[in-house]
């Protein structure tokens, strides 16, 4: 008997779907369940009628889509093309994203005494608050709010002079300050209680008409440094049919008690989350991070998968989450994201390049020296993907015999036969004749005094801005504005580890010295 074959793609998508992913007969990774099989399907029916054949039952085999028809025609193939499904393309128009203004700063104490956490200077010209600004502006995401409560005069003052129409183009969105504030009721009296607690403060936001095609919220911290493509984020969470996302990289033992750990499945849904554990429930969270990609020997190195603190929600989920399911949950990392794992689809998205969590002064200091190396792991010199921040049109720096090693030299300073060794050197800054300065953050200035200034103060017995003559300083944080004398050392040659010195116009974290905003440090100072 002739036959007649029908061949269709096993791509096809021919029966129904289902959310989590393509089947492996187990578990799944990306895209939809197939359910179903092409027995009794009507288009087959339809087919075989219009041939005049007659369908033969025939068992299917796994992952095998096709069907034999017979027929006393010739025979012929007939190839039937299924619809193409599109990717849903994520549209940087429906995403918002809420940058948390950080809360007491006590990790970076005392560089936020006066300050917010993200408005601390990082780099020699920036603050903490630019990158993830920066990272906002460069994925084309323009709805934009940050949530601030502490000390956030010099936060708000730096918003306002960086991204209210400095050049920066919003078109449509905007970049708006959400200030904690007290509403009626015995709730609203408090201020934020915690991340959650203050994204849910502002809930009726995103209820508001002008965002209402909102679909999905980025959740971002103001005290990393990084540089990622949050639209690629977004989209690995479109694509996943995920509720929420979270950004993860892996770690070692030394820091992983530092963050929220995770496990994940093969397919990278997450299905335990646990908030800074110790002890023995830091052993239970160690992972095979093979799993991620890494090698043998680097999964040995980060036997962890942290979150980095960065996150995407549906916004109905989010709004769900914080106003209906937990309404008195304040915490994203120990409450409200361990709590969703159990019921929604949260996913991990693995980041591959660079991240630090800069929220303590030993790793605030080490993340900035870094920058000085020959190759840094970031660097903020990107044409394609700048870091933005406020333009504050000073003079080039000029520097007078001077010798300069593996350091950065910010804008409109003066150095007068000097020593500059892995350090970085903020704008505005003064260094005198015979000055050596290595391994320190020098933070700068926020105005110059004039040559006939400095002049008078040096008469009078007083000290300028800047660092005076043959002082020597090592491993050392220098705030704005301070104030160092002459014949000045600051090395802690004794090793101190932990030391507060207000009174004499510094503190000692981690072994660093910390010489505080306008300090005096009177001429022969020994530290």
């Amino acid at each position: 008997m002739d036959s007649c074959c029908v061949a269709v793609k096993t791509k096809a998508p021919l029966a129904k779907a289902s959310r989590g992913g393509l089947s492996d007969g187990d578990n799944d990774f990306w895209g939809e369940r197939i359910r179903g099989s092409l027995n009794n399907s009507a288009w087959v029916s339809q087919l075989a009628k219009g041939l005049k054949t007659e369908k033969r039952p025939r068992k299917i085999k796994p992952g095998v889509a096709f069907s034999v028809i017979t027929s006393n025609n010739g025979t012929e193939t007939l190839t039937i093309q299924a619809p193409r499904l599109e990717r849903r393309r994520a549209d940087p128009k429906n995403v918002a994203s809420i940058i948390l203004g950080g809360g007491a700063g006590t990790q970076l104490f005392p560089l936020t005494i006066k300050q917010a956490t993200p408005a601390v200077p990082v780099g020699g010209c920036y603050r903490l608050i630019d990158i993830p600004m920066s990272n906002c502006i460069n994925s084309n995401i323009n709805k934009i709010f940050i949530l601030t409560q502490f000390n956030s005069a010099s936060l708000n003052r730096h918003l306002a002079r960086t991204y209210f129409g400095n050049g920066v183009n919003f078109g449509d969105g905007f970049v708006e300050v959400l200030a904690a504030t007290q509403t009626p009721g015995e709730a609203g009296m408090k201020w934020f209680q915690g991340t959650a607690d203050a994204v849910r403060k502002f809930i009726w936001v995103f209820e508001d008409a002008k965002n209402k095609n909102i679909e999905n919220i980025l959740i971002l911290a103001g005290d990393h440094l990084y540089r990622m493509d949050y639209m690629d984020f977004v989209q690995n969470h479109i694509d996943r049919n995920a509720d929420i996302t979270v950004a993860c990289v892996p770690v070692g033992e030394s820091r992983a008690s530092d963050y929220g750990l995770m496990k994940i499945n093969k397919r990278g849904r997450i299905i335990q989350f646990a908030e800074k554990p110790k002890g023995a429930g830091l052993k239970a969270m160690e992972v095979d991070t093979t799993l991620l990609g890494l090698s043998p020997q680097d999964a040995l190195k980060s036997p962890y998968i942290a979150s980095m603190g960065v996150y995407v929600f549906r916004t109905d989920v989010l709004l769900n989450l914080l106003r209906w399911r937990y309404p008195t949950s304040n915490d994203f990392g120990s409450e409200i994201i361990p709590a969703a794992v159990m019921e929604h689809n949260v996913e991990a998205y693995l980041f591959r390049d660079y991240w630090d969590d800069i929220g303590t002064i030993k790793t605030f200091y080490e993340a900035n020296l870094a920058l000085t190396e020959e190759f840094p792991k970031f660097e903020f010199y990107d044409p394609k993907t700048p870091i933005f921040t406020s333009p504050r049109f000073l003079p080039p720096t000029k520097i007078e015999k001077s010798r300069v090693v593996d350091a950065i030299i910010s804008h409109g300073c003066f150095l007068r036969e000097c020593s500059v060794e892995h350090s970085i050197v903020g704008e505005r800054s003064r260094l005198d004749y015979c000055v050596e300065l290595k391994d320190t953050l020098m933070m700068g200035a926020d105005y110059y005094q004039t040559e006939s200034e400095i002049a008078s103060l040096l008469a009078e017995g007083n000290i300028p801005i800047g660092i005076g003559r043959n002082t020597k300083i090592r491993n050392c944080i220098i705030d704005k504005n301070a104030k160092i004398g002459k014949d000045v050392v600051i090395t802690n040659k004794d090793g101190v580890q932990e030391a507060d010195r207000p009174d004499k116009g510094f503190y000692i974290r981690s072994g660093i010295t910390i010489i505080l905003e306008k300090a005096t440090i009177k001429d022969g100072t020994v530290i």
